[in-house]
């Protein structure tokens, strides 16, 4: 026997002992643990998103939507200081436009000049400032 079949042999007990306690399941059975436990790795990093972000990451984002550098750091001012910097500023923008029915753009530029922020609490079940 090689090497390569020793191994080969190896992986498939380590596969046979790490299946058993699933081999039980019905595909169904499988399905919802599969996106249990895909629920339960992505939410940290979900959470993460929301806790760490950065008024540079924000900015960032907005850069890539179309907005200058200036008219994204006013949107992300607003953001701060409307509390809803969790929410993300690139959201925030995309949930007004839709709300209010304009464009993504129009919307943003609005934002910057200090409109509409009372929707965007109030989508965001914040309490506007």
């Amino acid at each position: 026997m090689t090497d390569r079949d020793n191994r080969e042999m190896a992986a498939d007990a380590t596969f046979a002992e790490r299946r058993r306690h699933l081999a039980h399941l019905s595909d169904e059975e499988l399905y919802t643990l599969f996106w249990e436990l895909t629920e339960e790795v992505v939410e940290p990093l979900l959470q993460a998103g929301r806790e760490y972000t950065t008024p540079a990451i924000e900015r960032s984002i907005l850069l890539r939507m179309g907005f200058s550098s200036l008219e994204a750091q006013a949107i992300v001012r607003g953001v701060i200081d409307h509390g809803l910097m969790g929410r993300g500023a690139g959201h925030v923008v995309w949930k007004v436009s839709e709300e209010l029915g304009l464009s993504i753009r129009e919307s943003g530029l609005a934002l910057a000049e200090g409109k509409h922020w009372d929707v965007a609490a109030r989508l965001f079940d914040e309490v506007a400032s």
